[in-house]
């Protein structure tokens, strides 16, 4: 009889409520049609730097803290994910060992196989190396048996940065390119979701586009891919562990 394969649930820590769809909603919904837990933690909803159109709108501010939590429910649903929203603020998002902390313990609870999360370098907004570095930390400090958090000590997720908006000004270079084709509709689904970022959808659409052109180019033409190939870009950030080159 053979082995069911080990769970590998999936860890996403965005600084935004929408971050975690344009950047990485194909990775959360093959992860949850595997079957596999997919976790997203939004550090903040967006709430005074990426909901331009509700302030025009003339909403307040605990209106549009509302408005950007149901929206990015509603995309965590599309998607198969559960989302917790620790409401740190942004513009400025703001480290601190409270928030670390807090990290540490989702890691704990979640044990993820792999942790997806913004690059450490953004000019456009510092609300995303921020959580980025706030990611990293908790994932070592969950790692060390003498901190105190519930759960068991973490082994060595991998983390992978997702792409940013300006990927030049970022230096973001992508090593990794994955084949999102069988749920890109469930991301669009999930980006439509967002109402108050209209102007990413069809932005978010092409970067898959051209993505895909690069994954087509870089798989070859054995695998037989489809024309319509949709892919989203990654880099890792630690070594890949093998006992073979592939």
């Amino acid at each position: 009889m053979s082995s069911s394969p080990s769970p590998r649930p999936l860890l996403v820590i965005s600084a935004h409520a929408g971050d975690f769809v344009w950047r990485a909603a194909g990775a959360i919904a093959l992860a949850a049609e595997r079957g596999d837990r997919a976790k997203v933690v939004c550090l903040s909803y967006g709430e005074r730097g990426e909901s331009a159109r509700a302030w025009r709108e003339g909403k307040r501010l605990e209106e549009i803290k509302k408005l950007r939590r149901d929206e990015a429910e509603a995309a965590a649903a599309e998607l198969g994910a559960e989302i917790e929203f620790l409401d740190a603020g942004d513009y400025p998002l703001v480290e601190s060992r409270e928030l670390v902390d807090r990290l540490v313990r989702v890691y704990r609870d979640v044990e993820p196989a792999v942790v997806l999360t913004h690059t450490l370098a953004d000019p456009y907004n510092g609300d995303h190396p921020a959580a980025a570095r706030m990611a990293l930390q908790a994932r070592v400090l969950a790692q060390a048996i003498g901190y105190d958090a519930p759960g068991e000590p973490l082994g060595a997720p991998p983390v992978f940065f997702f792409e940013p908006h300006q990927p030049e000004q970022c230096d973001f270079k992508p090593d990794v390119l994955l084949d999102i084709t069988a749920v890109f509709d469930k991301k669009r689904k999930a980006m439509e979701c967002l109402p108050a970022q209209v102007h990413m959808w069809e932005y978010y659409t092409d970067l898959a586009k051209r993505r895909g052109v690069q994954l087509k180019r870089n798989a070859g033409p054995n695998l037989g891919l489809p024309h319509d190939t949709r892919a989203e870009a990654y880099v890792r950030l630690y070594p890949q562990t093998t006992t073979e080159l592939a």
